[in-house]
């Protein structure tokens, strides 16, 4: 595998046993299938339980059954899982960053030790309720609201884009508690049987199609008070975890761009035209060089996040740059794996292109990348863009 200036021979034993198990994991139970999956666009549930008795949920987390990884094993496990496909990176990162991250973070004690143990086994799955259907890039706008009533609180709203929300036994929703001065942002633990909950599925998507991705739809949701997560109040709470989410995304997509690599590079050694191999020509090596180096930048940007991250020093606009920059050369090296494949790279036979169609929605999704742009511009200039 494409480590062209030796990052990996610094690596822990424990990392690379995260490493290559993941690898194995994939190579063995999902690869197989993956394209199927896509086709057909559905999510190999069976798969949920498995990734759970690995450690594949939130593994940097400390206590409640999570092994407290290193931050670089972790994002270690987002880049194996995505070199598979998005979809299947996608559902462990809500899984872990989105939803046992503000558990773990802002929960309480008995919403801990109620949740992260079935989560982190994969015995439930959980969706992070933010998005809704007129408010993507700007979040605390929404119009979900919570009011207090008598035994705790009733809820009302839609949410869209959910990745798992299909499938999920709780979701974490942020609502503003209008029954309080300035109607603060809160986050619920919203189990998905509740009367009042629906979990849609959305279908015709061109993108992830190998992933569960649904609303929640909450009409009259009445939550009891001990669901409410105690420890956090406004936009902080939601935010942070997306930092969660895109640190892991900034290492997922170079997964991605890797898997095109070597699999345009096998392609090119083992494809004869005109008398030989093509990986012969010289624009075909230009176009392998270019790849391997920035695909090579990419990994040092992933890796120096991990260590700050791992020493507490890591910023918000650090991760956004990462994300911003990982996910862009992942989606262009993605298409420029799908040309070197010729005819052959349009079919499922081949992983680049469908590479290419999910980095379009993780793109758009934890952020779009020109809000990322904004992100980094207030940071850099000191002037927000968004007032």
């Amino acid at each position: 595998m494409l480590d062209y200036v030796g990052l990996e021979a610094d690596l822990s034993a424990e990392e690379k046993l995260i490493r290559d198990t993941a690898r194995e994991f994939v190579a063995e139970e999902v690869a197989p299938d993956i394209a199927d999956h896509y086709e057909a666009g559905t999510f190999p549930t069976e798969l949920v339980p498995e990734m759970g008795d690995l450690g594949f949920y939130a593994p940097n987390l400390e206590g409640y059954g999570s092994p407290n990884v290193s931050e670089r094993a972790y994002g270690l496990l987002m880049q194996e899982l995505e070199a598979c496909d998005s979809g299947l990176r996608s559902m462990a990162s809500v899984q872990g960053a989105l939803v046992m991250y503000p558990i773990h973070a802002f929960g309480s004690e008995a919403q801990k030790e109620a949740w992260l143990p079935a989560l982190g086994q994969g015995e439930a799955v959980g969706c992070f309720g933010l998005t809704e259907p007129a408010h993507g890039s700007n979040p605390s706008g929404m119009e979900t609201r919570a009011e207090r009533d008598a035994d705790g609180f009733v809820l009302n709203g839609e949410k869209t884009w959910i990745t798992n929300a299909p499938i999920a036994d709780v979701a974490v929703v942020w609502a503003k508690l209008t029954s309080e001065e300035g109607s603060p942002v809160r986050g619920f633990l919203v189990e998905t049987d509740r009367d009042g909950v629906e979990t849609p599925k959305i279908d015709d998507k061109l993108s992830m199609r190998a992933s569960v991705t649904g609303g929640i739809v909450l009409d009259d949701a009445r939550i009891p008070e001990e669901n409410v997560l105690p420890e956090v109040s406004g936009m902080k709470g939601p935010l942070s975890c997306l930092t969660q989410a895109r640190y892991g995304i900034a290492w997922g997509a170079v997964g991605a761009a890797r898997d095109c690599f070597e699999t345009a590079r096998e392609y090119q050694t083992e494809r004869d035209q005109f008398g030989g191999p093509i990986a012969r020509f010289q624009i075909q090596q230009e176009k392998l060089a270019e790849m391997a180096t920035q695909i090579t930048l990419a990994q040092l940007l992933a890796y120096r996040l991990a260590d700050l991250k791992e020493r507490g020093d890591l910023r918000p606009q650090q991760v956004s740059m990462a994300k911003r920059n990982n996910v862009r050369m992942a989606r262009d090296q993605a298409r420029v794996a799908r040309e070197m494949l010729g005819g052959n790279g349009i079919t499922t036979d081949y992983s680049p292109m469908r590479h290419m169609s999910n980095l379009e929605t993780v793109y758009t999704y934890e952020g779009t990348h020109d809000i990322h742009s904004l992100i980094l511009g207030e940071d850099l200039t000191g002037i927000a863009a968004f007032e």
